[in-house]
């Protein structure tokens, strides 16, 4: 499956923005061997010669936006809409098999140890905004941290499309 997550990185210039995501996605793919990887792969959309990912399957995004900026700002509501959307989603999945299962029942129910799982995640499917470290943004003051850091340099949203 593929979807689309956001790296939101501090750089002077787009370029090294770009490479700083890129360096985050490395490491949500395996390409840095200090972390295990959560997605198979990711295209960034400068990168046109997938037919199957990136701006094939999702259509032009920027490749980087400051958040500061009308296409920043709109790549960073995507991203935390889908955050909430999937929290909702998963919590649901969670509440259900808790009202409906006993103890035992959610010991051995996979699907139910699976909404757990993904509703405690800090990297993966179920978590779509990233620090310039790798980890998940998974909640609003986690958010209000990023945005609200004192650096020198601007921050960044750099959208992905991963394959899991």
């Amino acid at each position: 499956m593929h979807q689309l997550i956001y790296a939101l990185v501090s750089a002077p210039t787009p370029e090294q923005a770009l490479s700083e995501a890129k360096s985050v996605f490395d490491g949500l793919t395996g390409g840095d061997l200090s972390q295990a990887a959560v997605f198979d792969y990711y295209v960034t959309f400068d990168d046109s010669s997938s037919r199957v990912a990136g701006p094939a399957r999702w259509g032009d995004r920027p490749t980087v936006a400051r958040v500061d900026s009308p296409a920043g700002q709109r790549l960073l509501d995507s991203g935390w809409e889908a955050t909430e959307r999937e929290f909702i989603r998963t919590l649901g999945r969670v509440r259900e098999a808790l009202a409906a299962c006993s103890d035992e029942e959610l010991m051995g129910d996979e699907m139910a140890r699976h909404a757990c799982r993904a509703l405690g995640a800090y990297r993966g499917p179920s978590v779509y905004l990233y620090d310039e470290h790798g980890q998940g943004i998974r909640h609003r003051e986690a958010l209000d941290r990023v945005l609200d850091a004192d650096d020198e340099n601007p921050l960044w949203v750099v959208p992905a499309d991963v394959h899991f």
